[in-house]
């Protein structure tokens, strides 16, 4: 009789209700796409005497994550080594590289981290922490998505440009000298511009060819 019972109410019970299985997550989302510093370019430029000095860093890296689809999720993160730094004036490079400047010795690297982005059709514009001598400030950078390219063996290829403008005094590079003809010789503006070749990182893809090493400097 217990058997019959217990079949009854097995044969009567309602059916268990399970939670449905969660989406599964987007192989886009997280897309890793490595900065191709052979086909990218970091800028900036600053006021001098009456005329503008340009600058670069020759040696910098990089990582942009997120899905061409929708950027609003992407996070992007640079490092620059400033020994890298040239201003095409080999006795004004080791001043910008001393304890005046950027102190390389002590700080070898510069980082900018970001904490957002948002987009309005091409236009972008990316919100992050930038450190130079250890000092963190927070920075704005606006410019344009210039779109994508498939590539060989899956690995597409994206372009941005950005820029902004800081105050080099806010990152303690402080150091300045009287104009002879009044006013001093270093505006404290400095004007980034950045274009950026990404190319999509894709696990057991054939890495590019490593660029060929810069010639000797005189």
């Amino acid at each position: 009789m217990l058997s019959l019972v217990t079949t009854l109410a097995l044969l009567i019970a309602p059916p268990a209700v399970y939670p449905p299985p969660a989406p599964a997550a987007s192989d886009t989302a997280g897309t890793t796409w490595q900065l191709d510093v052979t086909h990218s370019e970091l800028l900036f430029r600053v006021r001098h005497l009456v005329s503008r000095v340009t600058g670069t860093f020759t040696d910098w890296d990089g990582t942009i994550t997120g899905d061409p689809a929708d950027w609003s999720r992407g996070a992007v993160t640079v490092r620059i080594r400033t020994k890298s730094i040239t201003t095409n004036h080999q006795r004004r490079d080791t001043h910008l590289r001393s304890d005046d400047f950027f102190a390389t010795d002590s700080f070898p690297e510069m980082t900018f981290v970001s904490t957002g982005v948002s987009f309005t059709g091409d236009s972008v514009t990316l919100n992050g922490n930038l450190s130079i001598r250890g000092r963190t400030r927070p920075v704005v950078l606006t410019g344009s998505y210039l779109g994508m390219t498939p590539g060989r063996e899956g690995r597409d290829r994206i372009g941005f440009e950005v820029g902004t403008k800081i105050n080099r005094l806010d990152y303690g590079l402080t150091w300045n000298r009287a104009a002879e003809g009044g006013g001093v010789v270093l505006g404290d503006e400095v004007t980034i511009s950045i274009t950026v070749a990404a190319v999509k990182v894709v696990p057991g893809a054939t890495a590019p060819a490593a660029p060929p090493p810069p010639p000797p400097s005189n």
